[in-house]
């Protein structure tokens, strides 16, 4: 069995790699060493295996806050409390308004009640004109104009209000006009190509049912597509903007994803009807809520990676590499992200300046992250991964009183790039600390030898203008760097205020992370282009199927969520016998025989086939990399695929 404290770390430190300059002396790639990523927690052999050699081969499940592995379980639309039944002024063609613009003429004066009443008039007597809208007023007074947006939603529900410029700049004026611009009775609004005017809100309905949550929270599957390119589609469908849609991280694209996902004032019929017209994405598990979600609000991710292709020594090679993964975990590196910044040789600040400033952000992190990973191979390669040593940082124990208050800080992993062409990265996600308002202590003499802390508990810090760093030798690594680059870690050596790393308050992240709930699993097969992982669709497809064969619900909602909660029980083994039986019949000829025939053609590969949950800021790849013993690039895979 493998010891802890027997193992010693493999670490192929160079410092040919060991400055910044490296990355713009290799244009035509980067390697993991150009940003400091050069040790192994254990020594043992790696061996041979493909990483992501189709995409249903990197399957990311988020996990929720409370702990929850987020999946797709149903794609029907729940029923809905019965709905407020919306007031047309059609349904009471003879109802006297006399009471409300009395209320209407005491609150905003005679000229605008006067111009209420026209409109209402208008509304009610008929005659087939279109109804414009009228403008009242211009009000500088904020709390008034609140007053008469609240009248209207109280007193005149079919009537619905927003507030446009003055005829000064200190002055608003409020819209009035009908709900929706919808038919009412032979009347109807002018089309908004045909009005010369800004359009309403658009983020949703603007009556909403007092008994839903303003957002409607559903689950989002997609295949081989990022977040932003989904959501983005669904949007354009629903005639809806980016903006109201949230999320808690953003997925990689070459993967199969679920994640939770919010929007503002949206019916689940409207989304769940979309399936139908979506390829590669489906959404569902809806549920109406109080509050959107926003980034950083997840705990992490659940991953189910399978390696194909897989060639070792033996498998005894394999099985001790994967318990000690387990067992050990790997070091908690950044992946490949300062990419770009090679693109632009010596002309950073002009390559920044250039691009969106969410983007330029981003450098500044790759930055940090490339850094921070150069600081822990050398913690690693000086003192090893079996003790706390003096001087380094830890996240603070709960008795302990003096210590140094770490930032409030978002990490961002490898940003939002669709640019998949020179990393594998797994997931583009900007999240939160892994504790909030955490603290940090320099370990003393004292603390060795109480033996309260253990390598575990060590961090080393993302530069920036609240963090410090550690009082031993790993610190001279961030000085080092930052010198051979001109870049100050305590003060702009530049005067770009944007593009300092004393502009960002920066962060502490563990230097070792375990990865947890894992299982791995060996696997032959035949044919390259059979999944070897089930998604949360195949379970949806073959949990339907069951229905149909024995005319029962048990593919959706509760059901459904059952079934991927039990573990794939009686319903998927049921289905699996029926689905055997419809292979040889629907199946093409030719195509049966690849699939079954094929042993004097193909030979038979193996594929190892991991689980695991990290954290929000873990990365995957970081983990196979301990695994395989081998580069993560795509480059270098792209090497190995047949």
């Amino acid at each position: 069995m493998l010891q802890h404290r027997k193992v010693k770390p493999c670490c192929s430190f160079s410092k040919g790699y060991y400055s910044h300059s490296a990355i713009s002396s290799r244009m035509k790639s980067i390697d993991e060493s150009d940003v400091g990523i050069f040790c192994y927690i254990s020594q043992l052999p790696g061996f041979r295996g493909i990483l992501k050699q189709r995409y249903s081969d990197f399957i990311v499940n988020e996990v929720d806050l409370e702990g929850n592995v987020v999946h797709l379980t149903s794609l029907e639309a729940p029923a809905e409390l019965v709905e407020e039944k919306e007031v047309l002024v059609a349904d009471q063609p003879n109802k006297n308004y006399d009471a409300e613009i009395g209320s209407f003429r005491a609150l905003a004066g005679d000229f605008n009640a006067g111009m209420l009443k026209a409109l209402l008039d208008q509304t009610v007597s008929g005659g087939g004109v279109e109804i414009e809208p009228i403008v009242l007023s211009p009000s500088s007074d904020k709390s008034h104009r609140t007053a008469v947006h609240n009248f209207f939603k109280e007193k005149l529900k079919f009537l619905v209000t927003d507030t446009i410029d003055g005829p000064d700049a200190t002055s608003k004026c409020i819209r009035v006009r009908l709900n929706g611009g919808k038919s009412h009775g032979r009347h109807s609004f002018k089309k908004r190509k045909d009005r010369d005017d800004k359009p309403y809100d658009g983020r949703g309905s603007d009556n909403w049912p007092e008994h839903l949550g303003k957002y409607l929270r559903f689950h989002l599957y997609k295949e081989n597509k990022d977040t932003q390119e989904a959501l983005g589609l669904i949007g354009k469908m629903l005639g809806i903007q980016p903006r109201s849609f949230g999320f808690a991280g953003t997925k990689d694209k070459r993967s199969i994803s679920t994640q939770r996902v919010t929007v503002f004032k949206q019916r689940a019929n409207r989304l769940a009807a979309l399936n139908e017209r979506l390829i590669g994405i489906k959404v569902g598990d809806f549920c109406h809520v109080n509050d959107g979600l926003l980034l950083g609000q997840l705990h992490g991710n659940r991953f189910t990676v399978t390696l194909r292709g897989v060639v070792a020594e033996s498998e005894a090679v394999i099985e001790a590499s994967a318990n000690a993964l387990g067992k050990l975990g790997f070091i908690n590196y950044f992946g490949l992200q300062l990419q770009r910044l090679k693109r632009s040789p010596g002309n950073y600040l002009q390559a920044l300046k250039s691009i969106p400033r969410t983007l330029r952000m981003m450098y500044i992190h790759s930055y940090q992250s490339y850094l921070w990973n150069h600081a822990a191979s050398m913690r690693v390669q000086k003192y090893g991964i079996d003790h706390v040593v003096l001087g380094d940082l830890v996240y603070c124990k709960e008795h302990c009183r003096e210590a140094e208050r770490g930032a409030n800080y978002s990490e961002f992993e490898d940003g939002s790039s669709n640019d998949t062409s020179n990393h594998i990265d797994e997931i583009s996600e900007a999240d939160l600390p892994e504790e909030k308002d955490v603290t940090v202590k320099v370990i003393t003499e004292e603390d060795l030898s109480a033996g309260t802390y253990t390598v575990d508990d060590v961090v080393l810090p993302l530069p920036g203008s609240k963090v410090i760093y550690p009082m031993n030798d790993i610190e001279e690594v961030y000085c080092d760097l930052a010198k051979k680059d001109a870049i100050g870690l305590t003060e702009s050596v530049h005067g770009v205020k944007e593009f300092s790393i004393t502009n960002i308050t920066g962060a502490y992240r563990r230097v070792f992370l375990k990865p947890k709930e894992f299982e791995w699993e060996l696997l032959t097969y035949k044919d390259g282009n059979i999944p070897l992982a089930e998604t949360d669709m195949d379970l949806i497809s073959k949990s339907q199927k069951l229905k149909n064969v024995r005319g029962e619900d048990c593919g959706n909602g509760k059901a459904g969520e059952q079934l991927i909660d039990n573990g794939r029980q009686s319903c998927v083994s049921a289905i699996m016998d029926s689905a055997e039986d419809e292979a040889g019949s629907d199946r093409a000829g030719s195509h049966q025989t690849e699939v079954y025939d094929s042993a004097d053609i193909e030979e038979s590969q193996k594929a190892l086939r991991l689980s695991f949950t990290l954290p929000a800021s873990g990365y995957a790849t970081m983990a196979i990399r301990e695994l395989l013993k081998t580069s993560t690039s795509v480059a270098f895979h792209k090497t190995l695929n047949p």
